[in-house]
């Protein structure tokens, strides 16, 4: 799955360290899903989005419809 969160993470100064810290999961989870390697769960998703300041479809659909 797509998405955008290495490119907002950085906009935001975040580490992945500091972005796995906030969402409780571990930076090789982060890395992993920066990747496309790793779909995030729902509630994970929803975790990433609000600590970027995004709404999911935002974070994994680039704002489209």
């Amino acid at each position: 799955m797509q998405n955008d969160i290495k490119e907002r993470r950085k906009a935001k100064g975040l580490s992945q360290d500091d972005l796995a810290q906030a969402c409780t999961v571990s930076r090789q989870t982060i890395n992993a899903i920066e990747n496309n390697k790793y779909d995030p769960s729902l509630s994970l998703a929803f975790q990433l989005a609000r600590v970027l300041g995004v709404t999911v479809d935002e974070l994994f659909c680039g704002g489209k419809s």
